[in-house]
């Protein structure tokens, strides 16, 4: 949902300025990922921009100004407006024709139905009157909506919201209406896709902890450019596992949900909820609290709180410590060690490496005696165990 409103305003309960401290969240978006980078940043969190797409208005495409001389060709009785920047566009590319007071005449006796309240603001902006709006902002809604009238005869122009509303409009002519698809916009890949695939391979190695998506073109573009490199498996194990995608609507998560990934999306459709919801999901879920010798840790994704103090860690001794802290107290191989560094250093280097990054574990912690050596058996967080002495 492109068009969410930004919408920071207290809505739920509110959530510590340093919430997202320690933790990476991939941003997907386009337009504003500035402001919404910003309100992750300002709540603590480390920002990876990928934008995924890029929006191509199409003012000067054949097909938008063929499908508004149809409008225009007999009385139009119900108006579905997808997002509040494509209606606004076809009625800035109206004007550019000649034809917006025309369209504007047959969209007043028409029965319009915005998908949510951007829409609604847009459809208000053009001074008209909008007729239901869904509570769920959901397109599906608008079509059980419309299912539930007879459609026989009727005239359903549908404003589309960068690709083909496929099922929603089979679904509306099988009922007997003739539909005119609008097509303000299209979604095409960003320009430079290396920050994505970026974002791709490390949502797979788990170095972010999330990725916010606020279009379904987004999820899509991000799913097509991980298929074309042979990672698209890979990517969702890693979204039905450690990484958390959190989707700013339920059309946003529906790419997502069909592949049977979880998703987190807020009860409000804005990005300033989304960032909520995500400062208050990864503190409560993504957080791993241990007591090793006589400290209290507190493991986020890329950081540790060590008495409250967080101490950002390098890959490498991350890895080490979240799988010490798997099972505080109990011996972990140098082995089973190697096996979580990032790269998998061979047989012949994996001693070092384990050696190495224990080192900067140790170092990075801080205090001493944290972590335990245990001579020819490996390393384990000091923590007492119940069999222990």
């Amino acid at each position: 949902m492109t068009a969410a409103l930004l919408d920071d305003t207290p809505a739920g309960p509110e959530t510590a300025p340093d919430a997202l401290a320690g933790f990476t969240i991939g941003v997907t978006a386009t337009r504003r990922r500035e402001e919404f980078a910003a309100l992750l940043e300002r709540r603590g969190a480390r920002v990876v921009r990928a934008p995924a797409i890029r929006l191509v208005p199409l003012a000067e495409d054949a097909d938008l100004l063929s499908a508004t001389r149809a409008c225009l060709e007999a009385p139009v009785d119900d108006v579905v407006v997808t997002t509040g920047v494509g209606f606004r566009g076809w009625m800035a590319a109206a004007e550019g024709w000649g034809l917006s007071t025309g369209l504007a005449a047959h969209l007043a006796r028409a029965r319009l139905l915005p998908r949510g309240p951007k829409a609604r603001g847009a459809v208000r902006a053009a001074g008209l009157n909008d007729h239901w709006t869904p509570p769920t902002e959901s397109c599906d809604e608008i079509k059980r909506h419309l299912l539930e009238q007879d459609l026989r005869g009727r005239r359903i122009v549908v404003q589309l919201h960068g690709e083909p509303l496929t099922a929603f409009v089979a679904a509306l002519r099988e009922a007997g209406a003739t539909v005119i698809e609008v097509p303000v916009y299209r979604w095409l890949p960003y320009r430079d896709p290396s920050p994505l695939r970026r974002l791709i391979t490390q949502v797979i190695s788990g170095s972010v902890d999330a990725v916010a998506f606020t279009s379904a073109p987004a999820v899509l573009a991000m799913l097509n450019a991980a298929r074309a490199e042979s990672l698209e498996d890979a990517l969702l194990a890693a979204f039905k596992g450690p990484v958390v995608a959190a989707c700013v609507g339920s059309v946003t998560a529906s790419p997502l949900a069909d592949r049977g990934v979880p998703v987190i999306r807020p009860d409000r459709s804005r990005l300033g909820s989304l960032a909520r919801l995500l400062a208050r999901h990864l503190p409560e879920h993504g957080v791993t609290r241990v007591t090793a010798g006589g400290h209290e840790l507190e493991i986020r994704g890329h950081a540790v709180a060590v008495d409250g103090d967080l101490k950002p860690l390098p890959p490498a001794p991350m890895a080490v410590l979240k799988r010490l802290a798997e099972r505080p107290g109990h011996v972990v191989s140098r082995g089973e060690l190697r096996l979580v560094l990032p790269g998998a250093p061979s047989r012949d280097s994996a001693e070092h490496a384990v050696e190495m990054a224990v080192t900067r574990l140790r170092r990075g912690l801080g205090p001493a005696g944290i972590v335990e050596t245990v001579v020819k058996r490996g390393y384990r967080l000091a923590c007492r165990r119940p069999d222990d002495r």
